[in-house]
Order: C-alpha cells, then structure tokens, then sequence
C-alpha cells in the first residue's frame, strides 16, 4: 500500500469553521493522516463532490442549511462508495435513529477525541476494505471465466463433484465416456462412473469424504464408459470450489503407463535436482495448506530459512563448478537432523525452507539451534578443498493473525536477514503472540529510563538558532531534547510518544523549563540577550500549578519573562482550546511569549488568533519542502507572512536546506528562519539542575 492509500480524503459538512477545524486537529493529534475540505452549505457540497471524490463524510446534525438525508441523496448521486457518518454533541436515541434513517453508517460523539478517532479509523478500514473485495471480485470473476476457458478447452478429462454428483465436466470428460453434452451427466452420480468390481470401495471412499477426510491423490480403479464398457484409469483428486461451493475436482487418466512410473514422474516433479530436496513449487504449495490450517485455528507451525553465510567469498574458495556440490552436501545435513516430519526444500539460489508442522516456539528455536549448530561443527569436502561454513536462520510462527503465505515468507526472510546483519550464525524466529508482548516489555523498559532521566538528570538540552531577516536585537533559540543512553544520546521521536502516552511529559516539560531558565541566565551574564523558544505539551496545561512555578523559577534566577516564548502545534492548541488560551494568556502577564507551530496546516488557521493571544507564527514545514520549485508553496508562505503582519504577529520559517529557499522567504516577508543549513543543533553546556 502506497502512502497516499493511508490519507483520507475527508469531507466536513460543518457550519462552524472551528468545529472543522478541531475535528481534523484530533485526527491529526491520534496519528490519522486526512486531507480535509469543508462545505456550508448545498452548492459548496456540490462544489466539493465533482472536485473530488472523498472517502468519508463526516456532517454535523446540527447544520440547518444540509439536512444528514440530503447529504446523502447527493453523496449517492454518483453511485460512488462514500461513507456518511453523522456527528453531534448530546445526541439522543431518537436522533441516533434518525441519522441510520437518513444513509449514515456511523454515529460519531463530537466531544470525544477518542470516540472521534476510533470511528474514523474504523470506518476507513471498512471502506478499505470494501474497495478490496470489490476488486478481489472482480479479478475472482476474471480468473473464473479464465479457469471455464481453460477448463473446457484442456485435454484432460475433468469434472468437479459436489456430495458425489457433477456440478460441471469438460468435453474431454464428456468425449471419454460417451456423452454428448452435460446436461446427460449433470446431477448424475460419480458412482455411475465407476465399474461394479470397485463401486462398493469407491462408495466407502465418498462416505469418508462427506466426513470431511481428505481424499487421496490418485485412486486406481475400473471407469464405466455410457454403454458398459469398462477400461483402466487413475483418478485424481484435488480440493476444489465451483461456484462458491465446496467440492472435489477429480481428473481421470488413462492407464497407460505403470502405475509406479507415474508415482516416480510425480515424485520428480517436486524434487529439486540439486540438492534431492523438494523444489520450490512444491514448497510454497505446502506452506498455503499450512496457512489455510492456521487460518482455521490450527497452531504449532513454523516455517524456518536457512543461508549459507558469506557464500559469495564461500563460492571464490570452492569454484562455480562445485557449488551444486557444496549445496548437495547442505542438503544432505538438513536431512539428517530436520526430522522425518519437516518439510524441507531449496526456495532460492541458496535458501533453504524448512516446513514445521507441529513445532511450537520452543520446539522451533531448539530445531534451529540444532541445525546452526550442525552446520558450525562440520568440515564440508569439496573437491580438494576441506571447507567450514556458519548459517544464518530466520524463521516465522504461522498463526491466524499472519494466516498468509506472503506474509509468513517476508516475516521469515525478515528474520533471516536480521541474524546475517547481526554478524551471521544467528538464530531469529518471529512470533506474533511474542510480538505484543515484547511491546509491553519494551514500553516498560522505555518508562523505567525516562523516570531514571528523571531522578537523575539524565536528558541533554540542544540549541539551534533561530535567525532574524531583519535585524532584531539579541539572540533566539529554539530548546531541542536529547536523553542520555548507555550507547549516546536518543533522538526524542523513539522516548517522548511513550512518555505522553503514560504521563510523563508534563514532568519533563518542567526540566526543560528549569534548564532552560538557567542557561538563559548563564548567557546573559555573558552579556548575549537571548531568547529561547521552549516546546509544550498539552498535558502540561492540565496543570494549574504550572504558570505560578515558572513566575517563581523566572524570578529565582532573577530573569525577565520574555526571554522565553513557549510553542505548540497549531493542532494541539485547537484541540485543547481553553486550557490553551487560559494558559497564553496567563503568560502574558508574566511577561512571556506564545508561540504557533505547523502553523497554516488547518482549514482556516487565522481564525484561532481570534482566541488565543499569540506573538509568534511557525509556518507549516510542509510548506517548505523543496520551496524553489513550488510557487504555489511561494505563494502559501507570503500570504501567511501579509496576514501575519497586519495582525501583529512575527513569522518564522523552519527547516531551511537550501540558499535559494532564504532567498525566497525574505522576499515574502518573513522575519526569522531556521535549520540545519543555517546551523545544526548544539548541546547546552551547563550543569542540570533538578
């Protein structure tokens, strides 16, 4: 799937810009990646529809200009697949009701940030998936009408057999006993087919089918032709469907080789010459019956991948000409210590599969140990060279939640390159159930470092300038957190998504204020007046002790207000509205600034700064990538920077890469910018304070 098959074309029927605009900000906060457009009234969701198609429509109940049945009489219109949800604040049951009336398919509380993005996620994984059977039905229609094609026009004789009667035979099968058409056969039993020497052995046969046996691959036995005649053939059988019904396809074959030679043909087809094991046909065609049993509950199964490690430096010392020798004797040592119940088989050049079909986790790493250990200890004999090699191995558990074969194989080659990477004679085996559980362990280690970070001043403060096109007095910075690890510093994307899901963060936004504070005081004893922008988080502003703490942490390191600005998302503040205002506004009387990030990124960002007193813009780093050749990026970027200016504000424009780029924010006016290709971040060298 591509990245653009995971944003969701949205559509808000709202008459409040605000309301659209918090909705997509609490998408966007719960990792929902959407591309919104809003529409009023009829002519601007007429407007919308021929412009776009998109995937969901989320109308408010509340908008009297669009009643929820008109939205979807004209959503419908087109005959397209849009999903309708409803939403609204202190809906009743009887509203509820109505909305399913009216073509929604889902009810959607406007209040609950969580409600609002479960319903979401959920109604575009049904929508994803409906396309998918749309589209798997039409390719199942387009493989049907191939199979009929192929099937009527094959020279074997074929027909499908439902609970013992034909459902369908081909002109061979016809020809071969004496039918004109099938309609002379249709509903008629297999049973009439068979001669009266085997008719009790085969009725057994399909008794035993009924109860859901498997049947045999082939079957030897006396055909009856239409008039009476009987003459030698070999039945085989092979699981089927024929219109949607479960059944058997049987092929009849004449007797016209010996039986033992046809078994020796068939035995071939499956063998890898090479190496004597099975090939990889055969291989994969075992591991879909291994996932088909895994997908109705069975356990206990395993797919291993083995690789000779280094084998090109391997094939430099033992010559082209010998490496079906070497692979042969690799071969050789699978079969001796794989067991009698493992199917193994050449998958690659050089790859081994191994089919487990009764091994737990366990089982399969004490296998795999078994074989990396086999292969460690022996000296290979080729051609005048005595050799050892080491493997790698990777394997993969089948279970229902990875009931697929492709996904099996690319879990197991996963593994196997993780042990090559990890310097090779490795062992990896993935299991789902293990999976989930590593993540609890992992999410549990990741806390215990961040509160020891805690305890013990174990994070690190970076700053990056922040430069002004236009002259303004003194220094600005932008604060940036590191936390130290036992092999160098860890980046805050793999720490602080952990620490804002288990409340952490408002403890670590007050570190960084108080280091903040001291190292401004640090430079301004210096002599450098310095600005510092600091990030926050919206769960710090749940916390009403906080303005009081930083007035008193300001004024203990005897430091004026505006030295420090503190920024949010532009999304973030949207949905955290109230706390958000109460708090910038509380900073303004201590003198501090409030900055916007991702600013420009909603349907009508300007409309937020008739709420919330702001001092500085962040345009949306969106914005910014590869800017020279984007003029409608340009065009974005100086519109902001005019509005901006008309209300008061200041303009800063991040993650700068280029000299041409500069260029062009100056002339669209604004007034500080900042990246890497002006400066990358440097660490603060100051001592933390607790």
């Amino acid at each position: 799937m591509t990245r653009s098959d995971n944003i969701i074309k949205l559509l808000l029927v709202d008459e409040s810009v605000d309301d659209a605009e918090q909705t997509i900000s609490v998408l966007r906060n719960g990792g929902i990646a959407v591309r919104p457009a809003r529409a009023g009234n009829e002519a601007e969701l007429e407007a919308a529809l021929e412009q776009q198609t998109p995937d969901l429509i989320i109308a408010d109940l509340a908008c009297k200009d669009l009643p929820l049945q008109r939205v979807h009489e004209l959503a419908e219109r087109g005959g397209r697949d849009i999903t309708l949800i409803a939403c609204g604040r202190g809906i009743t049951e009887a509203a509820i009701v109505k909305a399913f009336r009216d073509g929604a398919r889902a009810m959607m509380l406007r209040d609950s940030h969580e409600h609002v993005q479960m319903i979401v996620r959920r109604e575009f994984e049904a929508l994803t998936m409906r396309r998918n059977v749309r589209r798997l039905e039409a390719s199942l229609r387009e493989s049907e009408r191939r199979c009929e094609a192929l099937l009527d026009s094959s020279r074997d004789p074929i027909a499908f057999v439902h609970e013992g009667m034909h459902v369908r035979a081909n002109k061979a099968y016809l020809e071969m006993f004496g039918f004109d058409d099938f309609e002379d056969v249709e509903g008629m039993s297999i049973l009439d087919m068979i001669a009266s020497q085997d008719a009790d052995d085969f009725k057994s046969l399909l008794k035993r089918l009924s109860k859901g046996e498997k049947p045999p691959q082939r079957l030897n036995l006396k055909a009856q032709r239409s008039d009476g005649s009987t003459f030698d053939a070999t039945m085989e059988f092979t699981e089927a469907s024929y219109e949607g019904e479960l059944c058997h396809q049987i092929t009849f074959r004449l007797q016209a080789v010996d039986s033992n030679l046809t078994q020796e043909l068939e035995a071939m087809r499956q063998k890898d010459l090479v190496t004597d094991l099975y090939n990889r046909q055969y291989l994969m065609s075992q591991l879909e019956e291994a996932v088909a049993r895994a997908a109705n509950g069975k356990t206990d199964q395993a797919l291993l991948l083995l690789e000779p490690d280094n084998f090109k430096q391997v094939l430099d010392t033992v010559g082209l000409g010998n490496a079906d020798v070497l692979l042969g004797d690799m071969a050789t040592m699978l079969r001796r210590h794989a067991g009698e119940d493992v199917v193994a088989g050449r998958i690659a050049e050089h790859t081994f599969g191994l089919l487990l079909p009764a091994h737990d986790v366990d089982a399969t790493r004490k296998l795999g140990e078994k074989l990396r250990n086999a292969f460690g200890e022996k000296i290979f004999e080729v051609g005048k060279q005595s050799i050892s090699l080491t493997v790698s191995i990777g394997g993969a558990l089948l279970g229902e939640k990875n009931a697929n074969a492709s996904t099996v194989l690319n879990s197991a080659t996963t593994a196997l390159r993780s042990s090559q990477n990890e310097g090779g004679n490795r062992l990896n085996v993935i299991d789902p159930s293990e999976q989930d559980k590593a993540a609890v362990e992992s999410t549990r280690r990741w806390l215990e470092a961040i509160d020891h970070a805690l305890a013990h001043n174990g994070f690190v403060l970076y700053y990056q300038p922040i430069i002004s096109l236009h002259g303004a007095e003194g220094d600005y910075y932008e604060i940036l957190l590191r936390m130290a690890g036992p092999k160098g510093e860890i980046p805050p994307a793999q720490f602080l998504p952990i620490a804002e899901r288990n409340g952490r963060m408002p403890a670590i936004d007050r570190w960084v204020i108080a280091n903040a504070i001291r190292a401004i005081a640090e430079r301004e004893r210096s002599g450098h007046k310095t600005t510092f922008f600091v990030k926050l988080t919206p769960q710090s502003l749940e916390d009403q002790t906080l303005l009081p703490w930083i007035a008193q942490q300001l004024k203990a390191a005897r430091q004026r207000g505006d030295s420090l600005v503190f920024e949010m998302p532009e999304s973030k503040v949207v949905t955290s509205l109230k706390p958000a205002r109460a708090f910038a506004k509380g900073l303004e009387q201590i003198h501090c600034g409030f900055a916007l990030e991702q600013f420009g990124s909603g349907l009508n960002s300007f409309q937020l700064l008739k709420h919330i007193p702001v001092n500085y813009l962040k345009i949306d780093r969106n914005f910014m990538a590869e800017l020279p050749k984007h003029k409608e990026n340009q065009d974005k970027i100086k519109d902001i920077c005019d509005q901006a200016h008309h209300a008061g504000k200041l303009t800063v424009a991040e993650f700068v890469e280029d000299a041409a780029s500069m260029s062009i924010l100056f002339s669209c006016g604004v007034n500080f910018v900042q990246g890497n290709f002006l400066q990358e971040p440097e660490k603060i060298l100051s001592h933390a304070v607790a």
